[in-house]
């Protein structure tokens, strides 16, 4: 996760969640693992492509999922 990316950058396309809210589910909710981000804000709960690279099937890889925001905030 080299890049910066802005608040408002789209990390689940399918329910349209921002990096903010993610990072609020992460900071201020607790959520400490990607099932808890999907319930506090639906990200990774359609197609589960933004979980991980590894989940993503589209034909264009994202350039940020969900398991590499929380190793980088949940310690």
């Amino acid at each position: 996760m080299g890049k910066r990316f802005a608040h408002s950058y789209e990390v689940c396309n399918c329910k349209h969640v921002t990096l903010g809210e993610i990072l609020y589910a992460i900071k201020e909710k607790g959520a400490t693992t990607i099932e808890q981000i999907g319930e506090l804000t639906d990200a990774g709960t359609s197609c589960k492509c933004c979980q991980s690279p590894e989940k993503d099937i589209g034909a264009e890889k994202m350039e940020l999922y969900l398991s590499e925001i929380l190793k980088k905030f949940v310690k």
